[in-house]
């Protein structure tokens, strides 16, 4: 849960990198809260079939929306990609695709110009 809160704390921060660890457990609690809203939703009647999605969920999902492509942007800083290469989502199917590859793979081992390996920060 200690993840999930720092890349809360780090809303807006675009610079630097993300380990794999922190971009997975935020995806891990971040999934588990929207079940849990989802519920909280259809129970108290919020939910709406037709769209998919209830009052708390779009609440919650905007409020996540920031936090999510600044540590999917510090990701792949990690991987010495730009952060623009999340652009590459709007190309159907490839794009998920691409995405996926990219948040699966290793740090690169040394500096990069995004800056230290966080590997060897937390260590």
């Amino acid at each position: 849960m200690n993840w999930y809160f720092e890349v809360l704390k780090k809303y807006a921060v675009f610079s630097g990198r993300a380990r794999r660890k922190e971009y997975w457990f935020f995806a891990l609690f971040n999934l588990i809260i929207t079940i849990i809203i989802a519920v909280i939703d259809n129970v108290i009647g919020t939910f709406d079939a037709q769209t998919g999605i209830g009052i708390l969920g779009i609440i919650y999902a905007l409020a996540v929306l920031l936090p999510a492509i600044a540590v999917t942007v510090r990701r792949f800083h990690d991987i010495g990609r730009s952060g623009w290469w999340l652009l590459i989502i709007f190309i159907p199917l490839i794009g998920a695709i691409v995405l996926l590859v990219f948040a699966v793979l290793d740090s690169k081992p040394d500096e990069n110009q995004y800056g230290p390996n966080p590997k060897i920060e937390s260590a």
